[in-house]
């Protein structure tokens, strides 16, 4: 995947600043998870990163193309917190993006099995538990092969049975060179998950770094703080600067 490039992102939405001058790189696969307290900015930074959201300064661009842009928007694929089902079955949810994007029908077994959906086919999707129904979500999102995959805190609420089984579909995305850039509230799943942190507090960027560094030392008061809200205390010293 080529570098996904936020250039002095800002966001003002009824005179209130909601994004400041974010700049930032994601290169490659793996995980990338957007981490922050509540109203720090993740989910709208996660949108504009999309294309959903057009900023009000600044830029994200992929291969040199906006993000709102269709060439873009084919290669990426979201997942909101609370999916939304296609008033179909299981099966049809699936079949219908393959449809859409010119796939292969035939492969509509292999994402419901990978999303361990197979033995629910037929049933309605709207009848499926909020866990299912989110695998179900990105199961469709991945029928699309996207190069870049969106995820909104996509186990809120969920049992930790559910959520681990989600975290499979995650790591088995990750592992077919999908690039995976994820808002979590959850500090634990960030570091089963992430490959890199980046942190927002009030809006602006504050770390953009390694996951293991960013548990182990973070380098930002702010990030320091946020784990020590969490956890007690970061592990190890944590460094900060001025």
């Amino acid at each position: 995947m080529q570098p996904l490039v936020v250039t002095q992102l800002g966001l003002t939405i009824n005179n209130v600043h909601l994004l400041r001058d974010i700049s930032l790189q994601v290169n490659g696969t793996g995980v990338s998870i957007i981490m922050g307290h509540n109203g720090a900015g993740k989910s709208l930074l996660l949108r504009c990163m999309h294309g959903l959201i057009k900023p009000t300064v600044g830029s994200v661009t992929q291969n040199g193309v906006n993000a709102a842009d269709i060439e873009s928007r084919m290669q990426q694929a979201m997942v909101f917190q609370k999916p939304l089902m296609l008033n179909r079955s299981v099966e049809a949810n699936i079949n219908y993006v393959l449809k859409l994007r010119g796939k292969d029908r035939n492969l509509c077994q292999q994402h419901l099995e990978s999303a361990g959906l197979k033995d629910k086919a037929g049933q309605s999707a709207g009848s499926l538990s909020g866990g299912e129904q989110q695998r179900l979500a990105i199961a469709r999102a991945l029928a699309t092969e996207p190069a870049t995959l969106f995820l909104d805190e996509p186990t809120a609420n969920l049992d930790p049975n559910a959520t681990l089984k989600i975290e499979s579909q995650i790591v088995a995305a990750s592992n077919q060179s999908i690039k995976v850039i994820m808002v979590t509230h959850d500090i634990a799943q960030a570091r089963r998950l992430a490959d890199e942190i980046i942190f927002l507090h009030k809006g602006s960027l504050a770390e953009h770094t390694d996951a293991g560094v960013f548990f182990k030392q973070p380098q930002s008061i702010e990030a320091g703080n946020y784990l020590t809200s969490y956890l007690g205390s970061p592990s190890g010293n944590r460094k900060a600067n001025d």
